[in-house]
């Protein structure tokens, strides 16, 4: 996965990327017989060789050079390859069952065998999908439109060819979860863990959507139109080697697609939405050079009208949103997450901060190196597990949530994006998360995490670190025992907010980041919508490289984090 420079895409809201890409040879085209009624997956690519340089030139004129994310066989802490999942280790198996859809999914009864689901539990958005009005419903109907199969479940009908290293077949299973983990070393809870791969949110939140309470089939009904195009996956097999035409077709044919129905016409998609299971640098493409990296996606003028959700947004962008990574957990009742929160509170926590990571070499401005250098000079106070382009405990599950389960705080700078799957896995292991800039998090999740980011974090610039002013462990240490437990407190309500739960069932009285997310995105169509009655233009009419400020506080003013998200700053 590309990122943005670290502290700079930090650097100017214009920026162009060029990449410099080895030629990768094409994915092998096995298909896969899957059931008629699918819900589709699929993944994005990660190996070691997949790495490539990136150039961001600014409009005024600066360059930054980074280093892109591994993106389909080996990530931080496990988010990608998980080493029973590697095509050459794993034993064969029938590519037929790898994926599982609602009507197909088993539930395991306590002596671990398989039993069928019942059909009323899977069916439930049958009974609410009723085109009478129904009160519980005013302001929540969603319309999901049935876009042609390859954009999302033919995809997954050709899950073996999606990877030339990892079996993205398996990690495609159980509605876009993966395998479940097994908990032998008693680090997870019984149930609801599975080994998540990051780049299958999309078909997550699509499994969650054919689950929601206030589906409709008439789009009249309609608060918000869902688009359910598997946009990461989709260019995934492409980001290496491949044309501009190539990566662009799907983003330019969906495109098409909507403003040709009725439905787009009606707010010419102001009230539609899509998730796109990337960082939204994977979709701004700035020129329509071959060396450029991405896809043009989110810059289209179709797609600038719609509200995008992906795992990273831009902070100079206005129509991009972030929804939380997906983590290990995805629990199926509420009694999953009480549970698990009351773990976390009563876990015995000897270590004061830890960090799961690798250094960024090639990336000028990365903080890695400092922090990895202070994590060791803190000896036992501090615990490192270092990633590298190797399989070691770093890659599983299993060590990375051990080692956050026993820390007070978790370390997270940016890589080489500003974000990280890491963040959430911290959350849910009860860690109380260190950030060295706010576009790691408390810009990116306005609507997941609290305004008051003082409650459940701690900020320590990286301009700080960078220029050996501030030491990790003292600011650590000063911080009083009482504030320490009240941000922990914090943290672990957190939770629920953070997760997906299974889609095969339904949490009763908590919402999840799924629940969220929708929330977020009809009550922002509310708003266009109350302003296209009223002749408005719009209510968010303020300079796009501000939408940051303007997101997170509701004003465009001068703010103490105006040198995070200038130009490139040591």
């Amino acid at each position: 996965m590309v990122g943005k420079s670290l502290i700079a895409v930090l650097g100017n809201h214009n920026i162009d990327i060029s990449v410099t890409v080895a030629n990768e040879s094409e994915n092998s085209g096995d298909s896969v017989s899957l059931p008629e009624e699918t819900n589709e997956s699929r993944n994005t690519k990660t190996r070691d060789e997949g790495h490539m340089n990136i150039v961001f030139h600014d409009r005024s004129g600066g360059v930054f050079n980074l280093r892109t994310k591994d993106v389909f066989g080996i990530e931080e802490h496990g988010i990608e390859k998980f080493g029973h999942l590697s095509k050459k280790e794993s034993e064969p198996h029938d590519r037929n069952d790898q994926v599982r859809y609602p009507r197909e999914n088993k539930a395991e009864s306590e002596n671990g065998d398989e039993e069928d689901e019942p059909e009323e539990h899977l069916d439930k958005r049958d009974e609410s999908d009723s085109e009478s009005f129904s009160e519980s419903c005013t302001g929540k109907y969603i319309y999901v439109h049935d876009i042609p199969s390859k954009f999302n479940k033919d995809l997954l009908k050709k899950c073996g060819s999606l990877s030339n290293w990892t079996d993205m077949c398996e990690l495609a299973s159980n509605f876009g979860l993966g395998p479940r983990l097994s908990n032998l070393e008693k680090v997870y809870s019984n149930t609801g863990w599975f080994a998540t791969n990051q780049f299958l949110l999309e078909v997550i939140f699509h499994s969650r959507m054919k689950q929601y309470n206030c589906l409709t089939k008439n789009s009249s009904l309609a608060s918000a139109i869902f688009v359910p195009y598997y946009a990461g996956l989709d260019v995934a097999r492409y980001l290496w080697g491949s044309s501009i035409s190539t990566r662009d077709s799907g983003s330019l044919e969906i495109a098409k697609w909507l403003r040709e129905k009725p439905e787009w016409k009606k707010m010419w998609g102001r009230d539609h939405f899509m998730v796109a299971g990337r960082i939204t640098w994977d979709f701004r493409r700035w020129t329509d050079k071959d060396s450029e990296w991405g896809t043009k996606l989110m810059l289209l003028p179709e797609s600038k009208n719609m509200t995008m959700l992906a795992i990273e947004s831009s902070p100079w962008n206005s129509n991009d949103f972030a929804i939380p990574y997906p983590t290990y957990f995805h629990p199926s009742k509420d009694n999953e997450v009480f549970q698990w929160q009351n773990r976390m509170r009563r876990q015995k926590r000897r270590i004061l901060f830890s960090f799961a990571g690798g250094p960024r070499p090639n990336l000028q401005n990365s903080i890695r190196n400092e922090i990895i250098d202070q994590c060791r000079a803190a000896r036992r106070k501090c615990k490192l597990l270092e990633c590298t382009t190797g399989p070691d405990k770093c890659h599983k599950p299993v060590f990375v949530m051990k080692m956050f389960q026993g820390s007070v705080f978790c370390l997270q700078p940016p890589g080489d994006s500003l974000t990280r799957r890491s963040i959430f896995d911290s959350i849910l292991a009860g860690c109380i998360p260190v950030f060295f800039h706010p576009g790691s998090a408390y810009v990116q999740y306005v609507w997941h995490l609290p305004k008051d980011y003082t409650k459940y974090s701690v900020l320590i610039p990286a301009f700080d670190i960078k220029n050996g002013k501030v030491s990790i462990e003292t600011t650590l240490q000063k911080i009083p025992r009482q504030k320490v437990y009240e941000m922990r407190e914090e943290v672990v309500k957190l939770i629920p907010r953070v997760i997906y739960a299974d889609p095969g069932s339904r949490l009763e009285t908590l919402d999840d980041a799924f629940d969220i997310a929708v929330k977020g995105v009809l009550e922002r169509v509310e708003t266009i919508r109350k302003d296209m009655r009223e002749g408005k233009n719009t209510s968010f009419d303020y300079a796009e490289k501000v939408s940051w400020k303007y997101n997170l506080f509701g004003t465009v003013e001068e703010h103490e984090w105006d040198p995070f998200f200038e130009r490139q700053r040591v």
